[in-house]
């Protein structure tokens, strides 16, 4: 606490300049030779954006002493990390921020988690694990620092955040080049913004005297404050600029996507139509798929290797997952039925399906089908838990099996993989024999993931009660049917 009469040391980020303010920029030079003026028409893939970089504001000084909603702090797994961010954030948000971090039992590399900012100007804390570098494992350590960035964004968003204050994240003590680091910051900022800029008012990079020059070199490249530095600072772009949310492609695993898959690029237009209505059907699924009936037959005479199995699911995968971001789903979000809580006892995400949600006379099913994979993409990279529930559903809410084979077909690998345990809410006997039949018959490796569970009691012995939000409906009709001890637990004000 400052001393009575005395100046404030924390400062308020709207009092900052921003970085279209805070410095000039660059022209190019009038004498430019003939090559660079034919290249001015060449648009960056980050283009100028005048109101994005009215978000930015590249600060020289101590994130802790900034006075916005949330400032960032970079640790380590057991978030006791000793470092120059963090040790400066514990003395000044006090010695509640120590019990409060024993509370969140650690944070994994990549994941972000919320605590308050106590006696911090800043409201709250956000807590995230940059990775240890290793030029061997240079691609694992991309992936995990782009998630730190971006799991902190969706949290502010998440938070309805006005403002985030962000440290370098990539501390020494984990030997991160600083400016490979810094490209993967600014341009997962950049993505976010491009694509939920309207839930965040102020961005700030609080950045060390040594670490300033670096951010000044580079956030041209990202964020141009002209057309002419836009062009300018094109030529220093990396090779990977990531994809359209900013996360590191790995080039051996990038998948060609073109207007017309199957039919060669220099087709002619009349041969186009006709390989396009050869090579497609004319549902939905089909065109998504190509053909269905060549690929089945290709397989049955062993034409296909399993790598190219993988790698035409991959093609196919990521074909609906284009459509998905870029579809308008805001009917299918608004009946929620599928959204994130919590996390259960061993740390994983917990994803909550409600069935009596879905309409599913009444809605478009290949748009929930596009809305599981928009909500799920992210969710499904690492390890995760589904929570089913079938309380007092109806005729007009159960799934045809047929819908759930295509799901279970087009989802990617990783939804399968990383998937521990699917808690089935609330059965009936009818729903038990169907779900044996769809796991036994119809697809493979899901039946000993399924947890019948006849109870909330039962299931708050995996996921605490705090960490699912439950929809009203599902209180009530467990208090009815096992006792109204559970009618005690607030439901979730959202649902």
């Amino acid at each position: 606490m400052d001393p009575l009469g005395a100046p404030s040391q924390f400062v308020d980020v709207d009092s900052l300049p921003g970085w279209t303010d805070a410095y000039e920029a660059k022209q190019l030079d009038s004498h430019q030779n003939p090559v660079e003026k034919a290249q001015v028409g060449v648009r960056s893939p980050f283009p100028y954006r005048e109101d994005i970089n009215a978000k930015i504001i590249l600060w020289k000084g101590d994130v802790a002493l900034l006075n916005c909603t949330a400032i960032v702090n970079t640790s380590n797994e057991s978030l006791t990390d000793k470092n120059p961010v963090s040790e400066s954030i514990f003395v000044h948000a006090g010695p509640d921020l120590k019990d409060e971090l024993q509370k969140l039992k650690g944070c994994r590399t990549g994941e972000a988690k919320l605590t308050k900012g106590f006696n911090l100007a800043a409201r709250f804390i956000i807590h995230t694990v940059g990775p240890k570098y290793k030029s061997r494992y240079r691609t694992a350590a991309e992936s995990s620092l782009y998630s730190c960035y971006r799991n902190v964004l969706q949290l502010a968003k998440e938070q309805a955040m006005c403002s985030v204050g962000f440290c370098v994240i990539n501390s020494l003590k984990r030997c991160y080049p600083l400016e490979d680091a810094t490209h993967i910051a600014l341009r997962t900022v950049r993505r976010f913004l491009e694509i939920h800029g309207e839930t965040l008012e102020k961005v700030v990079f609080a950045v060390s005297e040594l670490e300033e020059a670096t951010y000044q070199k580079l956030l041209p490249l990202y964020f141009p404050r002209s057309l002419e530095e836009e062009i300018q600072s094109l030529p220093y772009l990396p090779a990977d600029i990531g994809n359209a949310e900013g996360e590191p492609v790995v080039p051996e695993r990038q998948i060609r996507i073109t207007e017309k898959p199957g039919v060669p690029d220099d087709a002619s237009d009349e041969e186009g139509l006709e390989a396009d209505l050869s090579f497609i059907g004319s549902h939905a699924f089909a065109r998504m798929e190509g053909d269905v009936d060549k690929q089945r037959r290709l397989i049955l005479q062993g034409q296909l290797s399993e790598a190219a199995l993988q790698k035409q699911h991959q093609r196919n995968y990521n074909r609906w997952l284009c459509q998905a971001r870029a579809e308008d789903l805001s009917d299918i979000a608004s009946l929620k039925a599928l959204y994130q809580t919590g996390v259960d006892n061993c740390g994983r995400t917990v994803m909550v399906v409600v069935g009596r949600n879905i309409p599913v006379t009444l809605i478009d099913m290949e748009k929930a089908l596009l809305y599981f994979i928009h909500v799920m993409d992210h969710i499904a990279v690492k390890e995760y838990v589904l929570v089913y529930f079938h309380t007092l559903t109806n005729d007009y809410n159960q799934l045809d099996s047929n819908f759930l084979k295509k799901l279970y077909d087009v989802v990617d690998s990783k939804y399968k993989r990383n998937l521990k345990a699917l808690y089935f809410v609330h059965p009936t006997f009818r729903s038990k024999v169907s779900a044996w039949f769809f796991t036994t018959f119809t697809v493979s490796g899901l039946k000993d993931k399924i947890h019948y569970v006849e109870s909330l009691q039962q299931l708050f012995t995996a996921i605490p009660p705090e960490q699912i939000d439950l929809p009203p409906f599902v209180l009530e009709y467990d208090a009815r049917e096992n006792g109204p001890y559970y009618s005690s637990y607030p439901p979730s004000p959202d649902l």
